[in-house]
């Protein structure tokens, strides 16, 4: 997805002097060299990053707020040479558009009503009690996962034959062969693709949508990454241009939806010389159906889904959202 994705770290006070932060940016950023640098276009017309030195924005700013009232709501509002190998799966119909029959639909609508951002906050004790439901071992973004699928599903009111998936970034550096490891700076990323119709998203148990998301995740394997890499170099060979599926800002996922996971993202270790931030937050996600799952800001072990959700469909997923009946509907 090509949009500017923004991230905010709140610290606690007292706040260090502008001195003192410029200097714990400076160590932070002195190790990736990709950060000090620019975002170009290669020939191909792909995204690249120019290594050139140019070192990094930073900018001092006052804004009039009460910082403590907003981190309690926990949100912000934003208006190759030589051999290339043959892939063993076909990523031209998944990972980009393809004009070949049978491929992947990724054409996506232009929302008729009003985006809203909602953030469901869900507990530690919500999420052991959840994991007792699906009766088998899984994580935490599996089971919410699963959760959150059946509610925004009952929420849209969709036909029941219709078919609906979800599309899941999935973290490559531990699946590759050889593993890659985890202070890699890059994006490592593929996509997953669980994919039910509506009647069994809302009439199978916690179990089974668990099962349909962790199959569909296992199938991006060493054997897949390696596939995707080859499908890569056979393309810069071949100097084909492609074309990604990934939607566009203001536009409408529905049926489908897309996740993205930083529950395991390292946020005690962003210390610039004064402690770690005391609240991840996000801005407002610009696409419909898109939600971001992060470590709860509130509720220690809990978990804040952060999604963007067509206005028409609010009042039912709130409705139903903490309900932790399977088949639970919204009043009409």
């Amino acid at each position: 997805m090509d949009i500017f994705v923004s991230l905010i770290l709140v610290y606690p006070a007292p706040t260090p002097s502008n001195e003192a932060l410029m200097e714990g940016l400076r160590r932070a950023v002195a190790p990736y060299p990709h950060l000090a640098g620019r975002l170009a276009v290669d020939r191909s017309g792909r995204r690249s990053i120019h290594l050139n030195n140019d070192g990094v924005l930073v900018l001092d700013a006052e804004v009039p707020v009460d910082m403590a009232s907003v981190v309690a709501d926990c949100c912000f509002t934003a208006t190759t040479e030589g051999l290339v190998p043959t892939p063993a799966f076909d990523h031209r119909c998944t990972e980009f558009s393809g004009e070949e029959d049978g491929c992947r639909s990724s054409s996506y609508s232009h929302p008729t009503c009003k985006i809203k951002n909602l953030t469901l906050r869900f507990t530690a004790q919500f999420v052991t009690e959840l994991k007792a439901r699906v009766g088998a071992p899984c994580s935490t973004f599996q089971c919410l996962l699963a959760h959150v699928w059946k509610k925004i599903t009952a929420a849209r009111r969709l036909k029941p034959d219709e078919f609906t998936q979800v599309r899941v970034a999935v973290d490559c550096r531990g699946r590759a062969n050889h593993a890659v490891p985890p202070d890699f700076f890059g994006n490592m990323v593929l996509w997953a693709f669980p994919r039910l119709q509506v009647r069994d998203v809302l009439g199978w148990t916690y179990g089974g949508v668990v099962g349909a998301i962790r199959d569909a995740i296992g199938r991006v394997d060493a054997a897949y990454i390696q596939s995707f890499v080859d499908f890569g170099s056979l393309a810069d060979v071949n100097r084909e241009e492609l074309a990604a599926t990934a939607p566009t800002s203001g536009t409408m996922l529905c049926p489908d939806l897309e996740v993205d996971s930083s529950l395991g993202f390292r946020f005690h270790q962003i210390d610039l010389g004064h402690g770690p931030p005391s609240a991840f937050l996000m801005p407002d996600l610009p696409v419909e159906g898109l939600m971001t799952f992060v470590p709860s800001c509130s509720a220690k072990g809990g978990v804040d889904v952060h999604m963007a959700v067509a206005e028409g469909h609010v009042a039912a997923l709130e409705h139903i959202c903490y309900s932790l009946d399977e088949r639970a509907k919204p009043k009409l």
